[in-house]
């Protein structure tokens, strides 16, 4: 074959093969999980790049970013561990957006929970007798720290804080009521959507704990098209569809 004809040939391959698929690296609050796996599935069969997420609690997630953990998107389940994902300059200006809003919930192990009227008076401590009751860690999960801002605010916190089971993230926390370790747990109400095996018995009032706002960010480690393409996706009709379809509110 000729000097020419092999240069030929090159030139020939290099226009028949595929665009090299390009990766988005997600750090995300673990309650969104089945909701933005959806969004990532999409996601993946119309562009062809993937999508890998790490879900894990909002504090543990930021303190890894800040530390220098490679991620072009965060989503977190609270506004102040963006703020310091925000302050170590690790966000891309003007990309920040709030994308999501959640309730807290209290949840019973199996199906036949009767229901129960939480506010001032409800006696929580008598409803799980020598059970526990399933949180986030309180100092420093989000959902862990909505829930303990809601049992202090009702005035119920100290009756129960030595019932409390911590669990490292609010999917850990839903795990422990799922499999009947703990007869009661305080989740968001899109984590119960997304296990069978629990069910809601009430709902903490709206005016006992800050609003539940998930912001998310392009962070400045993103440098790929894809990875704007996929923070634009989050934002999108399909995407809002899968997000209150697992009891997510849409705030963008």
């Amino acid at each position: 074959m000729t000097r020419k004809l092999l240069l030929v040939t090159a030139f020939v391959a290099t226009l028949v093969t595929p665009a090299r698929s390009e990766e988005v690296v997600v750090f995300a609050a673990a309650s969104l999980k089945e909701a933005l796996d959806a969004v990532a599935a999409d996601f993946q069969a119309e562009t062809g790049n993937s999508v890998t997420i790490s879900y894990a609690g909002s504090n543990a997630l930021a303190k890894q970013i800040i530390e220098g953990a490679p991620a072009d998107i965060f989503i977190s389940a609270a506004v102040n561990w963006m703020d310091e994902v925000e302050k170590a300059g690790l966000v891309v200006p003007d990309t920040r957006e709030d994308l999501l809003g959640n309730t807290l919930v209290l949840v019973a192990h199996g199906k036949d929970a009767k229901p129960v009227e939480i506010g001032p008076g409800f006696d929580l401590k008598a409803l799980l007798g020598d059970g526990k009751l399933a949180m986030a860690m309180v100092d420093s999960v989000p959902a862990g720290q909505y829930g303990k801002e809601t049992l202090e605010k009702l005035g119920l916190w100290s009756a129960v804080e030595a019932s409390v089971a911590q669990a490292e993230n609010v999917r850990a926390a839903l795990a422990l009521v799922s499999t009947g370790e703990a007869p009661y747990g305080i989740v968001y109400a899109s984590d119960a959507v997304a296990d069978e095996n629990v069910t809601v018995v009430g709902t903490f009032p709206a005016d006992s704990y800050k609003a539940i706002v998930y912001p998310a960010a392009l962070l400045t480690g993103a440098a790929d098209a894809a990875d704007k393409a996929f923070f634009e996706a989050l934002s999108s009709d399909a995407a809002d569809a899968k997000f209150t379809a697992q009891g997510f509110a849409i705030l963008n």
